[in-house]
């Protein structure tokens, strides 16, 4: 493959639509290889702008808009890194003749629950918890009774856990009904799944380059409210179990198509794998490659991206814990004790204009045996505090 020099007429281009920490590592790896990128996203100054060498700020859910800044830049991959976008402008972008990463037909399952759900259990025929969709509190308590309490209810778009919450008995209904309208997309419509009987999650990192699919080590992560705040790889598992998760991950990712890395999250009970969520890019989760592998799931992505060799070496176990803010502030500062930078750790900032609290501001990494790694990450990260 050729490489050429950026902001020259016969520049390779990539363009990211959303940009936060996730979209920022992905653009480090591009600016590695000499490509010419692009970071787009709804408010200013996010993650990925600070290393992109152009940058614009958007209504995501703005077609026109989108649509504008693509046919000015013509990019050669469009990388979409958030669910919140408008996917008729990636249809639009697609039928024009530009390269959708993996495809904006798997975009479009992928951003939706519903969509993704029924693909993967009624046409791929694989093995999911029950669920039921509802668009009103009534159709949210009625669905909870049948499938049974506890349940989970999410927005059939959200991400990072917004919106997202479990409903422990009936009274817990109109609580879950007024959270679910904090999500980060479409509450217009909600999944309620029957709590699956699992004794663990994981993230199956899958990438596909158009030649060949790899998998990295199994991810086992801790969620509070939807959202990730502990990661480790590898997770312990049976080998049948993970051979199973392996075989589901193919199954949804050639389903869906296209080149690119994709987060495949899994419930596992003994040797029983449990489809769960599919996400087109890098994972939160798959942070802690950062520490574990020689590439990490950023660097994966745009190799299979490019249609590159997948090849890479697995370290060893780490770890990785999210450091939240606990306060809103227009100026964040994150104060990080200098015990998080040893020999077997180390920390990324991620340089969020403003904070909230609950908002993702930084990630501690580990390298250690797992459960060594993990215990020192929930020591670490109680050692970063907002200044």
């Amino acid at each position: 493959m050729q490489f050429s020099a950026p902001l020259k007429s016969n520049s390779k281009k990539i363009m990211l639509l959303g940009s936060g920490e996730l979209g920022k590592e992905v653009i480090i790896e591009a600016q590695r290889l000499g490509l010419e990128t692009i970071a787009v996203d709804r408010y200013e100054n996010a993650p990925a702008h600070h290393v992109a060498h152009r940058a614009y700020v958007v209504n995501m859910q703005d077609k026109d808009a989108i649509l504008e800044i693509i046919r000015r830049e013509k990019p050669d991959y469009i990388l979409p890194e958030i669910e919140a976008i408008s996917i008729d402008a990636l249809f639009e972008a697609e039928k024009e003749g530009y390269n959708v990463i993996p495809n904006a037909e798997a975009v479009s399952k992928t951003m939706n629950r519903k969509n993704i759900r029924t693909f993967a259990a009624e046409e791929l025929g694989l093995k999911t918890g029950p669920y039921k969709f509802v668009t009103t509190e009534e159709g949210m308590l009625s669905a909870a009774k049948e499938l049974g309490f506890p349940c989970v209810i999410k927005p059939v778009m959200s991400s990072s856990g917004h919106g997202q919450s479990v409903a422990k008995q009936e009274s817990d209904i109109p609580n879950s009904w007024e959270m679910a309208k904090e999500a980060r997309g479409d509450a217009s419509e909600l999944i309620v799944e029957a709590f699956v009987d699992f004794d663990y999650e994981i993230t199956m990192l899958t990438a596909r380059n158009g030649k060949e699919t790899v998998f990295c080590e199994p991810i086992g992560h801790e969620q509070r409210d939807g959202d990730y705040v502990f990661s480790w790889q590898p997770m312990q598992m049976s080998e049948i179990a993970k051979k199973k998760a392996q075989e589901i991950a193919k199954i949804i990712t050639d389903g869906l198509g296209g080149q690119g890395l994709f987060g495949v999250e899994l419930f596992v009970k003994g040797d029983e794998v449990y489809f769960s969520e599919v996400s087109p890019r890098p994972h939160d989760t798959g942070m802690v490659t950062l520490i574990t592998q020689s590439q990490s799931e950023f660097a994966l992505h745009l190799r299979a991206v490019l249609g590159l060799p997948l090849g890479f070496t697995f370290y060893g176990d780490g770890a990785s814990a999210a450091f939240k803010s606990e306060v809103h502030n227009y100026a964040p500062v994150v104060d990080v004790d200098e015990s998080l930078f040893s020999e077997n750790s180390f920390v990324r900032v991620f340089s969020k204009p403003e904070a909230h609290k609950g908002r993702r501001l930084a990630v501690a990494l580990v390298f250690d045996t797992a459960q060594k790694a993990l215990e020192r990450a929930r020591t670490l990260i109680t050692k970063i505090k907002d200044a």
